[in-house]
């Protein structure tokens, strides 16, 4: 009997992981053409040619420095320049970086044909890293940079740069669905009361969800799994006790 409620026990094991992989996932809401939020002007970097149509772009430029660290000194990339003015000599950097970061943000956004301000899109967007075409790269930046990652690095060994070596990178400032985030207040948009308390919150831990039983006695075809587990059981029992009767 104790192999027989294993035998059971695996198969309805079975039964609740088919039934929650089986459950439909629930249909995300569509959201009304008046809550999408609309970019306004596009954006372009017209130094090396990079666009966007979201609601920022941005170029940022790091430059591998001599940085202190502790006694001694240690390379890092770093996006302002690291005065080493008062360094030994073989730890010296280059003065300015030879090419400056950048931000351009959108001008005319709105959602629901009401303005959204520059600093609403900063606090609710997320800065992404986009991999942008260097194709129309202008001559004079190809020859001194060539694609690394996603943007473009002046390290002939990516893995082993020099110092004065540079990097550049193009984000896009990208917003969430806004509803809930926002309203309407004065005729203006702002953050919700909750929105505000929600990105204060702490994470919340995960949750692992089951289906509940009562959805899995509704489904016709658990009633066949359910009564082949129970056929089998007594299939098996059957056997266990009739053939230790014949052998007595």
């Amino acid at each position: 009997m104790r192999q027989a409620g294993l035998v059971l026990g695996v198969m309805l094991n079975g039964l609740l992981v088919a039934a929650a992989g089986a459950a439909p996932a629930p249909s995300k809401p569509r959201v009304p053409d008046e809550l999408v939020a609309r970019p306004g002007t596009p954006l372009q970097d017209r130094v090396f040619g990079v666009g966007s149509t979201q609601f920022g772009l941005e170029r940022r430029v790091e430059m591998y420095q001599w940085s202190r660290s502790g006694p001694g000194f240690q390379p890092v990339w770093n996006s302002a320049p690291i005065d080493s003015a008062t360094f030994p000599a073989q730890h010296r950097n280059p003065p300015r970086l030879p090419i400056e970061s950048e931000r351009w943000m959108t001008e005319g956004a709105t959602l629901g044909g009401r303005p959204l301000d520059r600093p609403l899109l900063l606090v609710l967007g997320r800065w992404t890293e986009i991999r942008p075409d260097f194709n129309r790269l202008p001559a004079n930046l190809a020859a001194a940079l060539q694609p690394e990652g996603n943007g473009l690095g002046s390290s002939e060994n990516p893995l082993a740069p020099h110092i004065g070596a540079v990097r550049v990178r193009w984000l896009e400032l990208v917003l969430p669905e806004l509803t809930g985030r926002v309203e309407l207040r004065n005729g203006q948009w702002q953050l919700t009361r909750e929105s505000v308390l929600r990105a204060a919150a702490p994470a919340e831990p995960l949750v692992m969800i089951r289906p509940p039983i009562s959805r899995l006695v509704d489904d016709p075809w658990v009633w066949w799994i359910g009564g082949g587990a129970a056929v089998l059981l007594v299939g098996w029992s059957a056997r266990r006790w009739f053939g230790g009767t014949s052998r007595g």
